[in-house]
């Protein structure tokens, strides 16, 4: 099944040169969990002023303020994405090597795998797994396989 232009470069929006979905990423500024964050804070409402209440029956409610510090930091996602310098993981050369290469993808390379990306342990088994997948079945295949797993696994 081919893929037209435009759906290519929403793939390449949202899919970052290693594998990872930037759209799936709380620090992205279009993401789900931004959304959900938001929508989350709005519909708590003033809930602070009631979990101190809440929490002579259920003891975990002493702890809200720091949820609500969090919550609140997710709801400030303004990354555009790895592909627009944006890469969250310090150290990350994936970016910055398939630029260089003017591929899309790390797979594209002859070189993949290589030492290039700077990624270690489990990101980096994740790196070799998503962009292994991608060149048996495409990006755009890749995308569709992987869009309702969580980014975080």
């Amino acid at each position: 099944m081919s893929i037209n232009q435009a759906e290519y470069k929403e793939i390449l929006r949202r899919l970052a040169p290693c594998g990872l979905n930037c759209g799936k990423c709380l620090f992205y500024f279009d993401g789900e969990i931004r959304e959900l964050s938001i929508k989350l804070k709005d519909r708590l409402g003033n809930f602070g002023s009631y979990a101190e209440r809440f929490a002579k029956g259920a003891a975990v409610f002493n702890n809200y303020k720091g949820f609500n510090e969090l919550l609140s930091f997710m709801t400030t996602g303004d990354c555009q994405g790895c592909r627009e310098g944006g890469c969250m993981f310090p150290g990350c050369n994936v970016n910055n090597c398939t630029s260089s290469k003017n591929i899309d993808f790390c797979f594209q390379c002859e070189e993949f795998p290589c030492k290039k990306s700077n990624l270690h342990g489990t990101l980096k088994e994740r790196w070799i797994n998503m962009n292994s997948r991608m060149k048996e079945i495409g990006a755009s295949e890749y995308y569709k396989e992987t869009a309702d797993e969580p980014r975080y696994v």
